[in-house]
C-alpha cells in the first residue's frame, strides 16, 4: 500500500467543549488522573499530562477531513448505549488517503473471538475480545485482543445477526451475519467515524458496502457521508438481489398514499 506524503490530521467525534465548562472540573480532574495512571503503568512514554494537555489532545480531532491528504478517523467509543449497559461497542480507527479508506481497525472488547451464538452477543466458553484489522488490497484479519491465537483470514458467508456499534461490521466480515441494513430517519447525517473502519474490514473480507443506490460510500466529503437513503452491507453474492429488493421497497414506500 502506498499513501501520499505529508502530515496527518485527525477527524474524531469528540471535542473538549463540555470538559472546559466549570461544571466539568471534577470530571476533568478524574480523567487526567486516570490518563496519567495509565501512562505510568504502561511505561512507554515517560510523560505526565496536565489538564490542558488532556483537552488539547482531545481537540486534535477537530479536522474536517476531505478529499485531499491523509486523515485519521477515530470514534473512541462507537456504540455508547452498548458500552453503558455492558454490551457491544467498538473502538474504531481508520485512515483516509485522498478521500479513500485504506486502513481500518476495530477493537471490540465484548465481542466473542470465535463467533456469536445468540442475539445478545454472548458465546458460552468463548474467549472475549476481538481485534479486526484491514488494509486495502491485503484482506481483513481478526485476532484476540490479547494477541493470540494467530490471526485468521476472514470471509463473509453466514446468516444475519444484530449487535451494537461497528462490531456489527466485524461480525459480518467473519460470517456471523450476512446482511447489515441501516436506514435512519429522514434528515439524519451519517458520520464518517461511524462507518470508515467497519466498511474497509467488510470490503477487504470480500463483502460489499454501498448506499441504497448501490454507490460506494464516499469518505471524501468531510465529517459526514453523503449517502442516498441508507447503507447496505452484505456479500457479493447477495448484493444484487438485496439491492433490488431494497430499492423496490423504497419506491413502494414513496408511492404509498399519505395517512389522513
Amino acid at each position: 500500500m502506498e499513501v501520499t506524503s505529508g502530515s496527518f490530521s485527525m477527524v474524531a467525534e469528540e471535542d473538549s467543549e463540555d470538559l472546559r465548562k466549570d461544571s466539568a472540573e471534577e470530571i476533568l480532574e478524574h480523567i487526567t488522573d486516570l490518563v496519567n495512571e495509565t501512562l505510568a503503568e504502561d511505561g512507554s512514554y515517560n510523560i505526565t499530562l496536565s489538564k490542558e494537555g488532556i483537552l488539547s489532545a482531545i481537540d486534535t480531532g477537530k479536522s474536517e477531513g476531505g478529499p485531499s491528504g491523509r486523515h485519521w478517523v477515530l470514534d473512541p467509543i462507537d456504540g455508547t448505549k452498548g458500552f453503558l449497559r455492558g454490551g457491544q461497542y467498538a473502538i474504531a480507527l481508520a485512515l483516509l488517503d485522498e478521500g479513500k479508506v485504506v486502513l481500518g481497525v476495530l477493537g471490540c472488547p465484548n465481542l466473542p473471538l470465535a463467533s456469536i451464538s445468540n442475539l445478545n452477543g454472548s458465546s458460552c466458553g468463548d474467549q472475549m475480545g476481538a481485534l479486526f484489522s484491514a488494509t486495502v488490497g491485503c484482506g481483513a484479519e481478526v485476532e484476540s485482543l490479547e494477541g493470540s491465537p494467530p490471526q485468521k483470514k476472514l470471509g463473509v458467508q453466514a446468516p444475519p445477526v444484530r449487535i451494537d456499534s461497528q462490531a456489527k461490521y466485524g461480525a459480518l466480515a467473519r460470517g456471523d451475519g450476512a446482511i447489515y441494513l441501516r436506514f435512519p430517519h429522514k434528515g439524519y447525517k451519517e458520520k464518517i467515524w461511524d462507518h470508515a473502519a467497519g466498511a474497509i474490514v467488510v470490503t477487504e473480507a470480500g463483502g460489499v458496502v454501498t448506499d441504497a443506490s448501490g454507490n460506494d460510500l464516499d469518505f471524501s466529503k468531510g465529517r459526514f457521508l453523503d449517502v442516498d437513503t441508507g447503507i447496505i452491507a452484505t456479500n457479493k453474492q447477495l448484493m444484487p438481489s438485496l439491492l433490488k429488493s431494497v430499492q423496490e421497497a423504497i419506491k413502494e414506500k414513496s408511492q404509498a398514499p399519505s395517512p389522513l
